[in-house]
């Protein structure tokens, strides 16, 4: 009996100690994509994936189904709008859409056993959430890149527009803003563009691509009005520049309203904690005033 003891402890031991060897070896693991140049940047992706994704061929012909198709194309075009491409694949990440719940499903279901019925709320609660979990992961690191590119779209046509007015040609001009910048999300997909048209796609083509890929509104008005004045024959400076200007105006625009909405947004926070707090300062010293002459 003691060497059973001993047999089964040594087993739960070597169990463990496996488990915490295959989480590290994936918890360390760097993930990187491929620039248009070559480059390579870190993209980093949660750590549940990493570990899930030997499991992926296993869903492999499920996924390859005609009726998952839609949503396969979705999750590559959203990949590849968050900056994830060549990490990780439409199939791939619709693989893990499902593994996930499964298995937060598999574990609730493990450790709710002892409680019975009453922790079904509980359970179907967590497989909710971790069904929804992936896509909101997905549609963060989305709407964070098109921050970005937001943020310094305004900068990179006034330096375009620079380069253009003093005789550059624009992809000579796109060229020295990807070298002389640091590399953000809005330089990977200038960079992806130059290289399309290196290679010989159209200018058409490639901005089409590039308002494809991010489909962002201010990113698409400017494609369409770069491929409007490519085609007619229009001065590039000047449509660099009405769109910059265009831009800030949009951003102003934006700033005035979210500093219209703070005032509403703080109403909560001063009921909640503010107004209390108040309330103890003031009234505090009275109510001790009053408990102590009780008590006396």
């Amino acid at each position: 009996m003691l060497v059973l003891y001993w047999l089964s402890l040594l087993f739960w031991a070597v169990s463990i100690g496996a488990l915490a060897w295959y989480v590290l070896s994936f918890a360390t693991q760097i993930t990187y994509v491929t620039l248009a140049d070559g480059r390579q940047q870190v993209r980093s992706i949660p750590l549940l994936f990493r570990l899930l994704l030997p499991l992926v061929p296993n869903l492999t012909p499920l996924i390859r189904k005609p009726s998952y198709q839609p949503t396969v194309n979705m999750a590559a075009w959203q990949l590849t709008a968050a900056g994830y491409e060549g990490v990780l694949t439409g199939r791939e990440f619709t693989a893990l859409r499902l593994l996930v719940p499964a298995l937060v499903a598999i574990f609730l279901l493990l450790f709710f056993i002892p409680l019975g019925k009453t922790a079904f709320p509980i359970w179907l609660t967590g497989t909710l959430l971790a069904w929804c979990w992936p896509l909101h992961w997905l549609r963060r690191a989305r709407e964070l890149r098109a921050k970005k590119i937001l943020r310094a779209l305004p900068f990179v046509l006034d330096l375009l527009t620079l380069s253009v007015e003093a005789g550059m040609d624009f992809m000579g001009a796109v060229r020295r803003n990807c070298e002389k910048r640091a590399m953000d999300p809005l330089n990977e997909e200038l960079l992806r563009m130059q290289r399309e048209i290196q290679i010989g796609t159209t200018r058409k083509v490639a901005f089409g691509n590039l308002a494809e890929r991010v489909r962002i509104p201010q990113v698409k008005t400017l494609c369409a009005a770069l491929i409007q004045a490519d085609e007619l024959g229009v001065s590039l400076g000047t449509i660099l520049r009405i769109q910059a200007d265009q831009l800030r105006k949009e951003r102003f625009e934006r700033a005035e309203k979210l500093a219209h909405e703070a005032p509403t947004k703080m109403l909560f926070p001063l009921l909640l904690f503010i107004f209390p707090a108040t309330l103890i300062v003031l009234l505090g010293p009275i109510l001790a005033n009053v408990l102590r002459d009780g008590l006396l």
